[in-house]
């Protein structure tokens, strides 16, 4: 991105603005007076506080300011309203940076975009949104992205897993959404998932269906092979698995009367071969497996608008985190892919690397004052092994001077 256009962003801020064909719907990278755009909700009293931060590591510490989670075990719920907008025949992007520096166990990256009529101060977790994408992690099992759709008042998940990214270092999501009804998930400027909206998404009833008049008849074969009909077992096939050992002899102390009648153990039989089975042939009446006919659905109906909203007026946050310490940044919502990729080599490209050099010298500042803090310990252990055995050498002489004045005594005695 050229340096106007990055100033202009800057400048414009969450304020939308209009470059040609360009719309810049949305770009909130969190500088000065960030609440008075954001209004956190009153649904419950209990809710988790944001802080303006760039936590304990960062690219830039001016540029990588965001919205942090500060409370564990909390739900979050604030938004930003901006102008209302559809995206009938556009494009809609929408991107953000997020930064689990907290290592997070269980909690929500996602951000939300409701209709322009949400009541803010009562934004919850069952307030009807029209999209919900990012990062959703709890456990070893769930670490997902999710990109879920509100489509005639429900609310759909992607049929793909896309995997999110789990370490402490910030990501850049990307969610574009064109009017061709097909879309594409990008982390880190890179595509990680693309296709179209109406086949990885139960959007609509199925295009086919299984004839419901349609049945197997009765006579169809599906058995690819069948027993060899000419195939007869063996007449010396049959004989026992086990028999008794022909080698084992009665031991000379066995007393019948007192041991009961000696009976030789039991050995495999040598001959044993088994059950018998026939032999298979092809089946010369296999007329291969037998596939229900499809008919058109009655019910489907295409809709070449699926990917539409008529009314974007709010973006927000609305999650569960059970480790706070996530912070967001960076929210744009623009028609223009290429500008979205600009903005997050320009954000996310600029600062990832010093991020991540930052982080790289704490821990080593970390792993020093460890090593420093041992070896002090160790030091101050040795000391006092030390003292005490000097303490024990006192009291042994103590001893032996007090005995050595009772043998005098007892001698004058």
């Amino acid at each position: 991105m050229g340096p106007t256009l990055y100033m202009l962003l800057l400048y414009f801020s969450s304020y939308g603005m209009t470059l040609g064909d360009l719309l810049l719907i949305l770009y909130d990278h969190f500088a000065d007076a960030w609440k008075s755009r954001w209004v956190e909700s009153k649904h419950r009293s209990d809710y988790g506080k944001f802080v303006h931060t760039a936590g304990k590591f960062y690219g830039d510490v001016e540029r990588s300011k965001g919205l942090q989670t500060s409370q564990d075990a909390r739900f979050y719920s604030a938004s930003s309203r901006f102008e209302s907008i559809s995206n009938k025949d556009q494009t809609l992007v929408i991107q953000f940076t997020v930064k689990h520096e907290q290592n997070i166990d269980c909690g929500g990256g996602y951000i939300k975009l409701f209709p322009a009529d949400l009541n803010q101060e009562e934004m919850h977790g069952d307030s009807t949104y029209n999209i919900m994408f990012g990062p959703d992690i709890c456990g070893p099992g769930t670490k997902k992205v999710h990109v879920i759709f509100n489509y005639k008042g429900k609310n759909h998940l992607i049929n793909k897993d896309i995997r999110c990214k789990d370490d402490e270092y910030t990501h850049l999501y990307t969610l574009i959404v064109n009017p061709d009804n097909t879309y594409e998930v990008k982390i880190d400027n890179k595509k990680v998932e693309s296709g179209s909206l109406e086949e990885d998404w139960d959007f609509l009833p199925l295009k086919k269906i299984k004839d419901p008049d349609a049945e197997k008849p009765d006579d169809w074969d599906e058995k690819e092979n069948i027993d060899d009909p000419e195939d007869k077992k063996p007449e010396d096939w049959d004989v026992a698995e086990n028999i008794p050992d022909p080698d084992a002899k009665k031991p000379d102390d066995w007393d019948d009367e007192m041991d009961g009648e000696w009976e030789p153990p039991m050995v495999t039989n040598p001959d044993y071969k088994g059950e018998w089975k026939p032999k298979q042939i092809d089946n010369p009446a296999y007329k291969g497996k037998w596939v229900h006919p499809e008919i058109d659905n009655p019910e489907y109906t295409a809709d070449p608008e699926i990917y539409q909203y008529a009314s974007i007026g709010v973006i927000g946050l609305d999650l569960w985190q059970v480790k706070s310490g996530t912070i967001f940044d960076n929210f744009l919502i623009t028609n223009d892919p290429k500008l979205a990729e600009e903005v997050g080599n320009e954000t996310w490209g600029a600062t990832k690397d010093p991020e991540k050099k930052m982080k790289d010298s704490l821990e080593e500042e970390e792993r020093k004052k460890r090593e420093a803090e041992e070896v002090n310990k160790k030091d101050e252990d040795e000391d006092k092994e030390e003292r005490d055995e000097e303490e024990d050498y006192d009291e042994e002489e103590e001893e032996e001077e007090e005995e050595e004045t009772d043998s005098k005594l007892k001698d004058e005695l």
